[in-house]
């Protein structure tokens, strides 16, 4: 019954923050951690659950996914389009491919997560603090090269703990792109993004399942389905009226309580 309790902690943890900037991949590992969730399953489901996710993200986003892949839309260079995307994805799908070892190998720990909750909230300040005048206000506008260079910045999200999400906002502030519109291209990139990862992940621990682990991944997918959901929705209207500084300051509380629980 213990793997179905941190199952649904972890789900709610997953849903709460994948598309917020605070790191859903942070927030993994230090939970796991204090739960004792660890080990061969616990990877599994870290990845498992992330399709939850990914679902909830297509709900939202119905009407520009199926707008998108119209064969007539294919290759415009404006807004959420594949091109856009492709060209988003591809920093950090080339660096992810070339470093996949060695960041799963060194930096998925809590001393690595706490620093990357820090330099991240201090990148979302500064970029707060320093932003462009907005020259792009809704994600339809965006070109193709404003998403590359969003995609640059999301190689930064590789380091776990410094927010896929946060590291998109805060480099579409720095590129004169609105908080909503940085979002909304962000949590869309995200579908194939997060769904090629987690499928390369998945593969190379499927056969580490057994039929006694669905129940377990069933909890997991469900909880973090619903709890993202409803985050993303409560996140754009935030949005609308805040900056990304209260994130930031979210974070450094949260690594200075990991700090104290791990390592003092």
């Amino acid at each position: 019954m213990y793997d179905y309790f941190c199952a649904l902690i972890v789900g709610i943890v997953e849903g709460l923050t994948e598309y917020i900037p605070v790191s859903s991949t942070g927030h993994l590992i230090l939970v796991g951690h204090m739960l004792g969730f660890t080990g061969q399953l616990a990877n599994v489901f870290d990845v498992f659950i992330q399709f939850g996710a990914i679902l909830s993200v297509i709900l939202v986003y119905r009407e520009k996914f199926v707008h998108m892949v119209k064969r007539e839309n294919w290759f415009r260079t404006r807004g959420a389009s594949c091109v856009n995307i492709a060209l988003a994805m591809f920093p950090a799908c080339l660096v992810g491919l070339v470093c996949h070892g060695l960041i799963k190998e060194y930096l998925f720990g809590p001393l690595t997560v706490i620093i990357g909750l820090i330099i991240g909230g201090l990148f979302m300040i500064l970029a707060e603090k320093m932003r462009k005048e907005f020259v792009i206000r809704d994600v339809d506008e965006i070109t193709a090269a404003k998403a590359l260079q969003m995609g640059l910045f999301q190689c930064l999200s590789l380091w776990p703990g410094f927010s896929r999400s946060g590291s998109t906002i805060a480099g579409g502030l720095l590129l004169g792109i609105s908080r909503k519109a940085a979002a909304d291209f962000s949590f869309i990139m995200a579908v194939p993004l997060m769904f090629l990862a987690c499928s390369y992940d998945l593969l190379k621990v499927a056969s580490d399942l057994s039929m006694d682990d669905f129940g377990v991944l069933a909890v997991g997918f469900v909880t973090s389905f619903v709890v993202a959901y409803i985050s993303i929705l409560w996140f754009l209207k935030f949005l609308n009226r805040s900056t990304l500084s209260g994130f930031a300051y979210y974070r450094f509380v949260v690594a200075a309580v990991s700090y104290a629980y791990f390592f003092l």
